[in-house]
């Protein structure tokens, strides 16, 4: 289905267009590049039937098949291997709101309409529609169902791809931030408590990163390290303030090695160990998107992928999945 030219060129917006051609009870959504586990379809189907009509949204896993490219798209698949064994899973487990993927995606289509689709002006539709799909009542389940997709293997391929999916949590994050009072009145306290912490911990988190470890480096290049506090109470705070840092950093990497475990990336997990390096690249392009939402909100930069890939033979693993909550 082409969609017609106009200001907007999103795919939430061809999303839309297109949903006006769907005649089934059940919506879903692939990248034209996704592989997906061959009986995918028969565990969605399955899965709607068995959890009833409470359940609104299905997630699956996206997984990669060209991890080993290089170290790259093997930090690549290690972040993602940890969102999906072990971040969703965990934000399920502790009835959190749950920001969606873009891909692997299945929707009760009458739950879709009544959303009013997607939001055409988000850069990451899928994160907003899953908080507001639990604004409005609605549960999202986890689907033990992998699609393989291609990794971004290069920085030029993986700068504009994460750039905009930082764009489009930022602008997420203000637009469920206007009206903070109908948030926390339709969210509750523990998820609207779970949504800041998820959506402004990781963008604050990754434009401090680069500061953090400047100010770590500065401080331990010293000859007397945190002699530096002019009382006794400042030096504690110091400490602390370190201290809490190092625990955060130990918490991502061992998240990294328990997502590498689970997806059956235990040749991969030596990659976690330079994941500060990938989390500096991170950093960069939240600075990008905050350059861009300032300048350019709705700009949407295209995903380059390899010319011509066949992902149907790709070799397929067995990742030990974590069990799923009723």
């Amino acid at each position: 289905v082409r969609v017609p030219r106009g200001g907007l060129q999103t795919k939430p917006r061809a999303l839309n267009y297109a949903l006006g051609f769907c005649r089934g009870q059940i919506v879903g959504v692939w990248d034209a590049e996704d592989a997906p586990d061959p009986d995918q379809l028969h565990r969605v189907v399955r899965r709607f039937r068995e959890r009833g009509p409470e359940v609104a949204c299905l997630q699956g896993i996206l997984d990669y098949y060209n991890s080993g490219t290089n170290w790259l798209s093997r930090c690549f698949t290690i972040e993602y291997a940890s969102w999906f064994g072990v971040v969703l899973p965990g934000l399920q487990k502790l009835k959190l709101a749950l920001p969606l993927g873009g891909t692997t995606l299945y929707f009760r289509r009458a739950a879709l309409e009544k959303l009013g689709g997607w939001d055409a002006h988000n850069v990451t539709e899928d994160a907003d529609l899953g908080i507001r799909l639990t604004r409005a009542g609605g549960t999202i389940g986890l689907l033990d169902s992998a699609t393989l997709e291609e990794a971004p293997a290069t920085f030029g391929q993986w700068l504009p791809q994460r750039t905009r999916w930082i764009k489009g949590w930022m602008q997420t994050y203000l637009v469920h931030t206007r009206c903070p009072w109908r948030l926390l009145r339709q969210l509750g306290a523990w998820r609207c408590f779970g949504f800041h912490a998820l959506f402004a911990g990781f963008l604050l988190s990754a434009l401090a990163f680069p500061l953090m470890f400047l100010a770590i480096g500065y401080e331990l290049s010293r000859p007397a390290p945190f002699a530096s506090a002019p009382g006794s109470i400042h030096r504690l705070a110091l400490v602390v303030a370190f201290a809490e840092i190092a625990i955060g950093v130990l918490a991502a990497l061992l998240t990294g090695l328990i997502g590498a475990w689970r997806g059956g990336l235990v040749r991969l997990a030596g990659n976690v160990l330079i994941a500060p390096l990938y989390w500096m690249l991170i950093s960069a392009a939240s600075y990008r998107a905050l350059s861009q939402i300032i300048r350019n909100p709705y700009f949407w930069e295209k995903t380059a992928h390899a010319p011509r890939r066949t992902t149907m033979g790709a070799k397929r693993r067995k990742p030990r999945r974590p069990r799923r909550t009723k």
